[in-house]
């Protein structure tokens, strides 16, 4: 019974942890993507898909935790 409440803790604190880091992420790339384009509106197409591939890779990160959570509670 130790073990499981261990894992479910670990796990926890995996996806916890790890979700930490995206939002960040992606709260100063929506930030400085928005601070960009109130200065160059023009530009707004040029910056929002990059804004988007950045977010995504930004957000991969928070999947690898999360992959990382369900592996230690279900492997």
């Amino acid at each position: 019974m130790e073990t499981e409440a261990l894992k479910a803790i670990a796990a926890g604190l995996a996806i916890g942890l790890g979700a930490i880091g995206p939002a960040l992420g992606e709260g100063i790339i929506a930030s400085k993507a928005m601070e960009a384009i109130g200065r160059n509106p023009e530009a707004s197409s040029k910056i929002t898909p990059v804004m988007f591939v950045t977010m995504a890779i930004t957000e991969s990160t928070g999947i690898y935790a999360l992959v990382i959570a369900l592996i230690i509670l279900f492997g």
